[in-house]
């Protein structure tokens, strides 16, 4: 088993952590040790926050408090890593963080979208509470390294560039559909050097 630190594989809206097989049976096959829980979002119901308490327990409890950590997140799985970086002290223990098609700041597929009872969806609408207050801590996430992916081609994440972070590194992928982002074979090789690097 390598000495690399897990990786947290967060999953978006609408997925399980079965999302993530093409990389994970990568990475089973060079023993990287990696955590990939499956998150309720309920449609997107749950609030980002809700997700975020409940991921953060699930490290706890496997990874303990202090124990460094890379986080990967998919679509809403990268604001709820984001989010857990930011307001559960993530940033003292996370070396890597990479998003792929997030939403950071935020995507018009959001916008007609009721807050109630879509909450977690709402969270992600441009000028959200919640991605307003995340900017605010950007500063925290200087010490990681960040990388963002995300294709222009995005019909989730409306416009495409949107899902970026202010901070670290920005791949275009020229890819077609959101999901694809994480099931290109292409796209998986270039996501898992730059986890590996």
């Amino acid at each position: 088993m390598s000495k690399r630190n897990p990786i947290i594989l967060i999953h978006g809206l609408w997925n399980t952590s079965d999302i993530f097989y093409s990389i994970t049976s990568k990475l089973d096959e060079i023993g990287i040790e990696y955590f990939a829980p499956t998150l309720k979002h309920k449609y997107g119901m749950t609030s980002i926050v809700e997700l975020t308490n409940l991921l953060n327990q699930l490290i706890i409890e496997k990874y303990g408090l202090e124990k460094e950590l890379d986080i990967l997140g998919f679509s809403m799985g990268g604001i709820i890593g984001r989010y857990w970086i930011i307001k559960f002290n993530g940033y003292k223990r996370t070396r890597q963080f990479i998003t792929v098609g997030s939403p950071h700041n935020g995507t018009f597929a959001s916008q007609i979208v009721p807050k109630y009872p879509f909450r977690g969806i709402s969270e992600m609408k441009i000028n959200s509470f919640l991605l307003r207050e995340l900017s605010k801590y950007d500063y925290l996430l200087k010490g990681i390294n960040c990388i963002s992916f995300f294709t222009y081609w995005d019909l989730m994440v409306i416009p495409g560039w949107k899902a970026i972070l202010n901070s670290g590194e920005k791949i275009s992928l020229n890819i077609y559909k959101h999901k694809n982002l994480i099931r290109n074979p292409e796209a998986v090789e270039r996501i898992i050097y730059r986890l590996l690097k």
